[in-house]
């Protein structure tokens, strides 16, 4: 691809060099996102490992965030998209978070594991959507399995869940 640079094998549409640092520190934070998010999905949901690591999921993910708005604005309109997934996988992680530190409402823990999973679901989109034709194995997909891959692995995970984790059983 003409004007393009190959970062971590992957090409990106750019030879820009903010653009190339702000798309790097985008992965490695991502990155940071994906790890965090898994180990406070894995771990015991009381104070201590999953509230660590869940304070970590949050601040990278806005993080994320904000870089996918630099990202956005230097390559406008080409990643509009990618800006649209990623407010939705940050408005689910804050407001995730925001009834996790309230617990005001009583079933609060079924919607902090919604909206976090939510989250999580939504920045695994974004990576598939924007890297999945340049993955082994995953080229050999349609565009239509990255959009709807996460959700479909996904929510039958947060149905699981919200149906057998004592925290999230309603009465």
């Amino acid at each position: 691809m003409k004007n393009s640079t190959d970062l971590f094998g992957i090409p990106v549409p750019s030879t820009d060099r903010l653009f190339l640092f702000v798309v790097t520190l985008h992965i490695l934070i991502s990155l940071v996102c994906v790890v965090s998010g898994l180990a406070a999905m894995l771990s015991d949901k009381k104070v201590g490992r999953h509230s660590s690591t869940g304070k970590i999921y949050y601040f990278s993910m806005l993080l994320s965030f904000i870089s996918v708005i630099v990202l956005s604005v230097l390559s406008w309109p080409r990643n509009t998209h990618l800006l649209i997934i990623g407010i939705l996988a940050f408005a689910c992680a804050h407001v995730g978070r925001n009834f996790a530190q309230e617990r005001r409402r009583k079933p609060w823990p079924r919607y902090h594991t919604i909206l976090m999973s939510l989250s999580y679901i939504f920045l695994l989109t974004g990576f598939y959507v924007d890297n999945g034709k340049n993955l082994p194995f995953w080229n050999m997909f349609p565009q239509i399995v990255f959009w709807t891959f996460p959700s479909i692995v996904g929510l039958p995970i947060i149905i699981y869940v919200l149906r057998k984790h004592t925290l999230n059983r309603i009465g």
